[in-house]
């Protein structure tokens, strides 16, 4: 894996990674000009599309025929330098018939969490990794953790 970044203002660069471009950018209130998102949001992005790729995969693979994945990662940054991740929060929705097998999306989740997302590995060894899975709109599990 090979990324290259090249300057594009005062704090901007454009990211180049296997052929995709983006741009990234800080936050205007420490000088960035909103150019795109932030290096640390794109982190965050990245655990919520490596697990969403594996719980989209391990369900596939269990005959869950769901009808709407949609995940959603929170966090604040610690007050001293270097800012880093508190704990993480991860939210799992998913929309399908009543009769899905809620054990099944359960395991699909950990499974993910503890053994496949290695941006979840990487991002446990720095912060608390909670999860919670919803399905209809009705929570399935309790709290769950992965901690470092």
């Amino acid at each position: 894996m090979k990324v290259i970044g090249t300057q594009n203002g005062y704090m901007s660069l454009d990211i180049v990674q296997d052929g995709f471009h983006i741009v990234v950018d800080a936050d205007k209130k420490v000088g960035g000009e909103n150019k795109g998102p932030t290096p640390k949001g794109l982190l965050l992005s990245g655990l919520v599309g490596c697990t969403g790729m594996d719980v989209a995969s391990i369900l596939r693979k269990m005959k869950i025929e769901y009808s709407k994945l949609e995940l959603s990662a929170e966090t604040e940054l610690t007050e001293e330098h270097p800012k880093v991740f508190k704990e993480i929060t991860i939210t799992y929705y998913l929309e399908g018939d009543t009769g899905l097998d809620r054990a099944k999306i359960r395991r699909a989740v950990e499974l993910s969490m503890t053994k496949y997302c290695g941006v979840t590995e990487m991002l446990k060894k720095n912060s608390d990794i909670n999860y919670s899975i919803y399905l209809n709109g009705e929570e399935i599990n309790g709290k769950e953790s992965v901690s470092k």
